[in-house]
């Protein structure tokens, strides 16, 4: 047997587009503000157009690298060109009839939505084999009430956390359809697409991977599923690799797909094909068989990359993973998250509780599909606990649960005849939904009764208006600037200029200069922005990253002198019209 048993029924395509207007409609009007002003969610987002920019004006599709951070060095971007395509094609097709400017403004817009809306037609297409018309559109809606899925969505989010939300969620609607080589070709083609935009994807290809061996050993009728999803995640890794990256650069990264990662993915996919077609053996000599040939590709990359055997950020420098990279909540364990990030797993985990009262329900084959469903969900969860992000993940399995419960809600309180059931019903349902609602409130609560000094915030909070403060360093002759790492990418979003380093590991050692100068003495920093020749120096006073400068560097560091105006005698203050804590220097050589 290779198929799942799950009922085949017409695509509910006005459903999934209206449940995508309104959640689109609910994301626009909320982030009216910040379209308008230009105000992107993150700084990944704004080096993202920069790189789009740069290919537009004629930089090679190949040429990765990003050549105004650090220009001395200029690193390669570990990003992929995939995320890029979309903008490109409606920034390039726009720009004739509406010009560049209004053409990014919309482009930028646009793609999340976009993004959402495949992620949509895939949640529907599995929801279709689930439950009746109403719960579909329901579970549709519930992306809008999940927190992390409605950052990664929101206009301006143009960076590819996104795009790979929608590969897992196209890979879930391949693996519940009843074809088992093509469902499984199909989920393959989605974790190449993803893998390829980031390898923080590979621990999600390996949960679907699992699942897929595991309806091997339950029934050997079901292998094509692993064998299909192995084949074409090999090839499609391949071909990607060689569409988006090509093989000309031969250096070695352990942060992207490179040459080891394919021969990995071939070998093992060859494996799993030999034992498919051999003939028929006990469950446990397949599973020895499976995991030999993983052994073995494991075996084989480790041979060729040595250095990439440990996670990509292991060999981080220690002062950048101290400063930097440590501070990246989102890419931390749930137990360094704040109170919110509780009150979002508190939400996946009634929805958990919820698929496995369906699954219990369910009878048949459709129990065994609820069964990989949950197996799915119960990977994905942990993913989520070791690095926060990943919670996304859950998150887009949460919705079908979600969907199921409002649909049951509903019909509770246009059905019950109590008004006290109705009240209780409603009130459970908005906890579940609403969770960040009760957070939201205390956080509003305790900052109105009882101020504290003023804290260190982020950029979107500053009161230097980055944004428009960094655009006046276009009126000064073009340079390089030595700025802290998150007003980087602003600086050349909105300038011509050149920075020493952003946030992105690729230029590590610029990295490094960078936080060593602000934690340092004037005399370190002096030298170290002597070595990279910067003609100005930029400080915003009240952004989180220069706080945890001055706290942690030593006594009157240079960034505490930049802070408190006592800056030493080789830097000469530039007058723009900016907020008095957005402060510019002039380099004097």
């Amino acid at each position: 047997m290779g198929e799942t048993g799950l009922p085949q029924r017409p695509y509910p395509l006005r459903q999934v587009m209206l449940a995508w207007l309104m959640v689109s409609a609910l994301l626009l009007a909320t982030g009216l503000g910040r379209i308008l002003g230009g105000r992107f969610p993150d700084p990944d987002d704004i080096l993202r157009l920069v790189q789009v920019r740069d290919l537009l004006a004629g930089q090679g599709w190949f040429d990765l690298v990003q050549h105004r951070i650090d220009p001395a060095s200029a690193p390669v971007m570990h990003w992929s060109r995939l995320v890029d395509l979309p903008l490109v094609i409606l920034i390039g097709g726009m720009t004739p009839l509406l010009g560049q400017a209004m053409a990014e403004q919309l482009a930028v817009v646009l793609v999340p939505v976009l993004a959402l809306l495949a992620t949509m037609l895939c949640i529907g297409r599995v929801a279709s084999r689930l439950f009746e018309r109403e719960t579909i559109m329901l579970a549709c809606l519930a992306i809008g009430f999940m927190p992390i899925l409605v950052y990664q969505f929101q206009p301006l989010r143009i960076d590819h956390h996104g795009w790979q939300i929608c590969a897992a969620a196209a890979a879930l609607a391949a693996i519940s359809g009843h074809r088992a080589w093509r469902g499984g070709a199909l989920a393959g083609l989605a974790m190449a697409a993803g893998m390829s935009i980031s390898l923080e994807l590979l621990p999600v290809a390996a949960v679907f991977g699992a699942v897929l061996a595991l309806r091997w050993l339950r029934d050997r009728g079901q292998r094509m599923w692993l064998v299909g999803f192995l084949q074409v995640l090999a090839l499609g890794l391949f071909g990607l690799f060689a569409a988006t990256r090509g093989f000309g650069n031969a250096t070695l990264y352990c942060d992207a797909i490179t040459v080891p990662h394919l021969i990995l993915f071939a070998v093992v996919a060859a494996g799993a094909t030999a034992l498919a077609y051999a003939p028929p053996a006990p469950w446990p000599a397949i599973a020895a068989g499976l995991g030999l040939s993983a052994a073995l590709g494991l075996a084989v990359f480790g041979y060729a990359s040595p250095e990439c055997v440990r996670t990509p950020f292991g060999a981080l420098d220690p002062v950048v993973r101290d400063f930097w990279y440590n501070n990246v909540l989102e890419g931390r364990p749930l137990w360094h998250q704040d109170i919110a990030a509780w009150a979002i797993l508190a939400q996946v985990l009634a929805a958990f509780v919820v698929a496995l009262a369906l699954a219990r329900r369910a009878t048949g084959n459709a129990r065994a599909w609820w069964t990989d469903y949950l197996l799915l969900y119960i990977g994905f969860l942990l993913l989520g606990l070791l690095v926060w992000r990943a919670m996304a993940f859950a998150s887009v399995l949460a919705v079908l649960p979600l969907g199921w419960l409002l649909r049951q809600g509903l019909q509770r309180i246009r059905t019950s005849e109590l008004a006290a059931a109705r009240i209780a019903t409603i009130a459970g349902l908005a906890v579940v939904l609403a969770p960040m609602a009760p957070v939201q409130a205390a956080r509003s609560l305790v900052a109105s009764s009882a101020p504290g000094p003023t804290q260190a915030v982020q950029l979107d909070a500053s009161s230097c208006d980055v944004d428009r403060s960094v655009q006046q360093l276009a009126a000064l002759p073009k340079g390089t600037i030595f700025a802290p790492l998150d007003i980087g990418p602003a600086i050349l979003q909105r300038t011509g200029h050149s920075v020493i380093a952003t946030a992105h590991h690729r230029a590590e050692k610029a990295m490094k200069d960078v936080i060593l100068a602000f934690t340092g003495t004037a005399e370190d920093a002096h030298a170290l922005i002597a070595k990279h020749k910067a003609d100005y120096v930029v400080l915003c006073a009240d952004l989180v990253e220069p706080d945890i400068y001055i706290e942690r560097g030593v006594g009157g560091s240079f960034a505490a002198g930049l802070r408190d105006g006592s800056a030493p005698s080789w830097l000469e203050p530039v007058k723009l019209d900016t907020p008095a804590g957005f402060r510019v220097w002039r380099v004097v050589k």
